[in-house]
């Protein structure tokens, strides 16, 4: 018996992705994409809430230990005096303030580890137990890292508008939209005006004028009063 003709052999199969298949894919890019940005914006958003703590933080320890020994930190002295009340005291590298009643810490010394009450402050606070660290360590290294990398300082002059010197603690390198975020949670939201003010510069940048508005693209030192 004759066989019937083989209906069109070797029809090549199709290949590619089916509107569905990329439908798909889109989707799981878009997913991706929306988590990768919401982490983003989690970590931002830490950092802000870590640098207001550690704001907030060193103001308790200021007020906490002015009432302990009625001396500022930083200008409590001699050193026989703090040497005496032994614990971390005693640690080496421990300086004294000069116990005149004012913060001796130019504005120039305010990220530098220059100065000899800038340098004393923290190892002061850290004695006494008020914030963490090593009270020996000296220069910059006794200067907190804050939340962008850049430093945590303190200093008492009039920067910023300020019609005065005011005692504050500063932070270098933030971020103009991280900047904005701390004055609006810390006071008023304005760089030029309030308790909370912002100088436009990077890399530990001496707090100096005030910025008249933020910028998201740039950088800044901000600095609160603590007094």
């Amino acid at each position: 018996m004759q066989s019937l003709p083989m209906r069109r052999a070797g029809r090549k199969a199709q290949s590619g992705f089916t509107l569905v298949e990329i439908a798909i894919v889109l989707v799981i890019i878009g997913l991706l994409l929306g988590g990768v940005l919401k982490g983003q914006e989690l970590i931002e958003n830490g950092r802000v809430k870590n640098a207001a703590n550690d704001m907030n933080g060193i103001v308790a320890a200021y007020n906490s230990y002015l009432d302990r020994y009625r001396k500022l930190p930083g200008d409590d002295g001699p050193i026989g005096t703090l040497t005496a009340r032994g614990g971390q005291w005693t640690t080496a590298g421990i300086t004294a303030g000069n116990n005149d009643g004012v913060l001796t810490i130019t504005a120039a010394q305010t990220f530098s580890g220059a100065g000899a009450e800038s340098v004393a402050f923290f190892q002061h606070l850290r004695a006494s137990g008020f914030i963490t660290g090593n009270p020996g360590d000296v220069g910059a290294n006794a200067l907190p890292v804050n939340a962008w990398g850049g430093r945590l300082g303190v200093t008492n002059v009039a920067v910023q508008g300020r019609p005065a010197a005011r005692v504050m603690v500063c932070l270098g390198n933030v971020p103009g939209k991280a900047a904005a975020a701390l004055d609006v949670q810390l006071d008023d939201g304005q760089p030029n005006n309030g308790s909370f003010r912002a100088t436009q510069g990077a890399n530990n940048a001496v707090p100096a004028g005030a910025a008249a508005a933020y910028n998201e693209s740039q950088t800044y030192t901000v600095c609160r009063d603590l007094t």
